[in-house]
């Protein structure tokens, strides 16, 4: 089953930037749209992968986006600022949310929302021995779903992202041809139920 996670990878950093939270609060003020490939991992408490996927996503910044999962399985997930519509062709059902009780306090909040970040967040600056720039974003609602989230930097570019739930899943994205500020149709972020699917929600 797809995590959907909103997010799910749109954060670009300045090379200028030193620490891991300027390059978050850059990508804010500087980011109005982006396009990525993505490769997703899950593994469980025990570190045995329970799900490998990959897939591309868009966003167009405010709260529109778009996750595209293509390998070993399809699904989408398209917001158009106000709904999300969570569409698996394999079930013929189509989920549609409210964005706004969706995101909520959790790193979507984080991806699609962004202005208000340190609001919903605690960030701290983070140190691996990988050669990305690291931020910590500690959620301060403890009924998110997640304990923390981490992300990683490089190039002017968000290279991986590490989500940590509270069921002691990780779930780890990495980021590959990221294009920062692209110019995206709005059609992009348009979705209308395919005729014959089963639609469930709001």
């Amino acid at each position: 089953m797809i995590r959907y996670l909103f997010l799910f990878g749109f954060f670009v950093c300045q090379v200028a930037w030193a620490d891991g939270v300027s390059s978050l609060l850059d990508f804010f003020n500087n980011t109005s749209s982006m396009r990525a490939k993505f490769h997703q991992i899950v593994v469980d408490k025990q570190g045995r992968k329970t799900q490998e996927v990959d897939g591309n996503m868009l966003l167009q910044r405010p709260n529109k986006f778009r996750w595209d999962y293509q390998k070993p399985y399809e699904q989408q997930i398209v917001s158009d600022g106000k709904q999300v519509f969570l569409f698996d062709p394999e079930l013929q059902q189509v989920t549609v949310r409210d964005l706004s009780k969706t995101i909520g306090s959790s790193p979507a909040a984080m991806l699609a929302g962004g202005e208000n970040v340190e609001k919903s967040f605690t960030l701290k600056n983070a140190t691996r021995k990988d050669g990305l720039t690291w931020v910590l974003a500690l959620p301060k609602d403890k009924d998110s779903g997640y304990d923390r989230v981490l992300l990683g930097f490089k190039a002017e570019k968000l290279r991986k992202m590490e989500l940590y739930d509270s069921f002691n899943h990780v779930t780890h994205i990495t980021f590959d041809d990221v294009e920062r500020n692209p110019e995206l149709q709005v059609s992009n972020f348009l979705f209308t139920p395919p005729q014959g699917v089963d639609v469930v929600g709001e």
